[in-house]
């Protein structure tokens, strides 16, 4: 049996955004090494001082392309660099790209974002929620158009608990278009002090201009073949191309960083939430199935014109029985500390949690300040750079703005992406695997740890360097319980004392 999705991207010019990003690598990646696509325009910024094809060269050195590379040494051909930058007016793209993109583009797939969640909000507004009107926009010339994948965030609704795939503008304390209008209005300061205004019960200005990139979609999209993508957050490859490869340090992924490193030891969880990530070759599987269905759709729909056209909107997040939650994820961390082990890690690494704020606040005292004030004194005694309280200084502002994440529970609903999966052939199903119901989380969570440490990791994990890290590791947990066993006395002396 013939694949229906390869059959589709045989021949075609796709156009991707956040072509340099952690997803964005992995879509390119998977096109290129599972299909004849014809060409790839990146959209890519020049940055520190090397343009768009010197850093489409780098690829070559990094692991998530090794598979594609050896099969197809020349792959990398097919990709052409578009100069641009989604901050910019009009995406920053010349006149002449402009008209090639027009001429040759089929399919579009939008997955640029800056997903700080601390970004100033006229910078997430504009790489956020402008380049999607932009993108729009430049899409509505295309005369060769099959499909537009918008790509979200599961998060970008999060002012309500429980989300299905419809759009939520009820939420937004300000239509997008005035909201737009207002940042060309005014200067970037003004603007950016309406920001608790603006985004009312939104926690961050990510998810409020992802809200807003959404009601674009919604009213602006008008009769483009459109779907919107909304993955949980994005972690470790779980197959394809290789297991565990990653690239950053965001969402739970930093947090898991953080203990690994023996610096985080404490922080506000709810171990009873749900645990809302998804591998990132899922999401890159289930984004180039979308975009094949919306194209089948919008077929169907010129075939059948009073069939109104609407963006089908795909929430992929865990659900049912094979979801798992925190304490589940804290637990198999837990397990493998052992074996998945940072070379520069300075303690025996351990995590206490609560759900109480205040007890939290409190125990950082405890555990990060006085421990972090006494490794300064003694750098500075060593006569060198003091740097534990600057570190622990920006572990709580990140801690804070994903305090509400580590708490709250959101629940969702799938419907569109069980039937994006169950019209699919059994041939894609197994080349374009996204289905969440079998993936076996013991098994991947070690595969995402091992990959957190050998791809993140400051020092090349080699076999000596992982010696040297059980050794040290040993010591580690000596000298914590040690420290554990003095505290107690301490404790207890002061018990009696009182």
């Amino acid at each position: 049996m013939e694949s229906e999705i390869k059959n589709f991207y045989k021949d075609k010019t796709v156009f991707i955004t956040g072509a340099s990003g952690f997803l964005g690598r992995v879509i390119i990646e998977k096109l290129l090494r599972e299909t004849e696509v014809r060409r790839i325009y990146a959209l890519i910024r020049p940055k520190r001082g090397k343009n768009i094809q010197d850093r489409i060269a780098e690829w070559k050195t990094v692991p998530l392309f090794e598979v594609l590379l050896k099969a197809k040494p020349d792959a990398l051909d097919r990709v052409i660099g578009i100069n641009g930058d989604c901050a910019e007016p009009d995406l920053g793209i010349s006149a002449v790209d402009r008209k090639l993109l027009l001429q040759q583009v089929e399919l579009v797939v939008h997955s640029a974002a800056t997903v700080s969640f601390a970004e100033p909000l006229h910078v997430a507004l504009d790489i956020n929620t402008r380049a999607t009107r932009c993108m729009l926009q430049l899409a509505k010339q295309m005369p060769r158009l099959g499909a537009f994948v918008h790509i979200s965030t599961a998060y970008s609704n999060c002012v309500i608990h429980h989300i299905t795939d419809r759009f939520y503008p009820e939420h937004l304390s300000c239509n997008v278009s005035q909201v737009l209008q207002l940042r060309e209005a005014l200067s970037t300061d003004l603007f950016d002090r309406m920001a608790p205004a603006l985004l009312d019960k939104f926690p961050n200005t990510y998810t409020y201009t992802k809200a807003l990139a959404e009601q674009l979609i919604e009213t602006e999209a008008g009769d483009l073949p459109v779907c919107v993508f909304r993955p949980a957050a994005i972690v470790a490859s779980h197959k394809e191309p290789i297991t565990g490869w990653i690239d950053n340090l965001y969402g739970p992924i930093a947090l898991l960083y953080g203990v690994a490193m023996g610096v985080l030891r404490v922080a506000p969880v709810n171990k009873q939430a749900p645990s809302n990530f998804v591998p990132v070759d899922g999401c890159s599987n289930l984004a180039l199935a979308a975009a094949w269905r919306t194209a089948e759709e919008s077929e169907q729909r010129r075939k059948n014109p009073a069939v109104p056209a609407t963006a089908t909107i795909y929430n992929y997040v865990p659900t049912g029985e094979n979801s798992i939650r925190h304490e589940y994820f804290m637990r198999a961390a837990e397990n493998e500390r052992t074996d998945c082990l940072l070379p520069q890690c300075i303690w025996y690494p351990f995590l206490h949690t609560t759900k109480i704020v205040w007890l939290y606040k409190l125990a950082t005292i405890f555990y990060h300040l006085i421990p972090g004030y006494l490794i300064d004194v003694a750098l500075r005694l060593r006569g060198q750079k003091p740097r534990m309280i600057r570190i622990y200084d920006k572990i709580h502002k990140n801690i804070d703005v994903l305090q509400r994440f580590l708490l709250e529970s959101w629940t969702f609903e799938t419907p569109n992406v069980d039937r994006l999966w169950q019209c699919m052939s059994p041939v894609d199903q197994q080349l374009f695997d996204f289905n969440l119901n079998s993936l076996n989380w013991e098994k991947y969570l070690q595969q995402a740890f091992f990959g957190m440490c050998l791809y993140l990791s400051a020092v090349p994990i080699t076999e000596e360097t992982l010696k040297r890290s059980l050794q040290k590791m040993k010591r580690f947990l000596i000298l914590h319980r040690l420290l554990q066993f003095s505290l107690i006395c301490i404790a207890i002396i002061c018990m009696y004392c009182l």
